[in-house]
């Protein structure tokens, strides 16, 4: 089995089961009364107040974590890397084979993406690009818990990846299960440059930025690494972001690159070893935001709005404003 980050084991931890098939398996959830469910699958399991139980196999636990190693018999490993939505670093099969193609499973889409739409414009996001995401695709509103579901697609234009963020008190982050990392959110451009981000709403903010700065949007190719993490690795040793390994060779035609990546230790980091790693055929661009953390920090100071951040405090996220 390969080595867990810590980070990622406590990010899988954290989310309750009930959590976990509201988002993923809706199906599945069945309501029995109060706050009390169970499943379809199972009837002798309940879930109620943060807790589940198998009654009828006498097994319980807290999390979503727990439910797939002990009733859906996933490996440990298996269960995390559902979880988090990241392959664990250094993963290698007992057997050399082809693995199984991944299974993307989305969220249910809402009829109208009316409170993503309010979410995204108090963050700054202008219409133009909001509308432009939603006609391909690349955006809806999930149907249960109404969070924003960001698509990542293949050349072919078809999904292979959705980031899931959570709105208001909850500030739930994650990926669909069976995401692909490779073919995380973004928006294809016309010219040689490639800017690089966190995640799918600092793509927005720019592109948003650029409009205000009354340029081409659609020129540069835009791309969400899908967040990024502190590696104990040494530089040498580690490796190109999934995400942007497979955007140039989908896209050759590709020679600046320029990280806008988060002004903190993760991201500085990244940003570095982006500009290590990549062959000398690149130019390559690190820039940090102008003003706060991130691109959206930057962009809400330029509108006079206050700046959102979520912010992660044990098994809580919540807002700062």
């Amino acid at each position: 089995m390969g080595y867990i980050p810590p980070e990622m084991v406590e990010k899988a931890r954290r989310m309750d089961l009930l959590t976990y098939l509201q988002t993923f398996e809706p199906g599945e959830l069945v309501h029995v009364s109060g706050n009390t469910y169970a499943t379809a699958t199972h009837d002798s399991l309940r879930i109620s107040n943060g807790k589940w139980c198998w009654f009828s196999r006498g097994i319980g636990g807290r999390s979503a974590l727990d439910y797939l190693v002990k009733v859906k018999g996933c490996s440990f490993l298996e269960a995390v890397e559902t979880l988090s939505g990241i392959p664990c670093p250094e993963t290698r099969p007992v057997h050399k084979k082809e693995p199984a193609p991944k299974r993307l499973l989305l969220p249910e889409r809402a009829e109208h993406a009316d409170r993503v739409i309010e979410y995204l414009k108090r963050r700054g996001i202008c219409r133009e690009v909001l509308e432009f995401c939603l006609e391909t695709g690349r955006l809806y509103e999930n149907r249960n818990g109404h969070s924003a579901v960001f698509m990542g697609m293949d050349k072919e234009g078809r999904p292979r990846y959705a980031a899931i963020r959570g709105m208001g008190e909850t500030g739930y982050k994650g990926d669909a299960s069976g995401s692909d990392k490779h073919f995380s959110f973004s928006i294809p451009g016309k010219c040689g440059t490639l800017q690089v981000f966190e995640g799918a709403v600092d793509v927005l903010s720019y592109a948003t930025l650029r409009i205000l700065d009354e340029k081409d949007w659609r020129q540069e190719h835009l791309l969400s690494l899908g967040g990024v993490y502190v590696s104990k690795r040494p530089m040498e040793q580690r490796k190109l972001p999934a995400a942007l390994k497979q955007y140039l060779q989908d896209h050759p035609e590709i020679r600046t690159v320029i990280t806008n990546l988060d002004d903190d230790r993760a991201g500085r980091e990244a940003a570095l070893a982006i500009e290590r790693l990549l062959p000398e055929k690149y130019r390559v661009s690190l820039r940090l935001p102008l003003y706060g953390k991130d691109v959206n920090d930057t962009l809400c100071h330029r509108l006079g709005l206050p700046i959102v951040r979520t912010v992660q405090k044990g098994k809580k996220r919540e807002e700062e404003r």
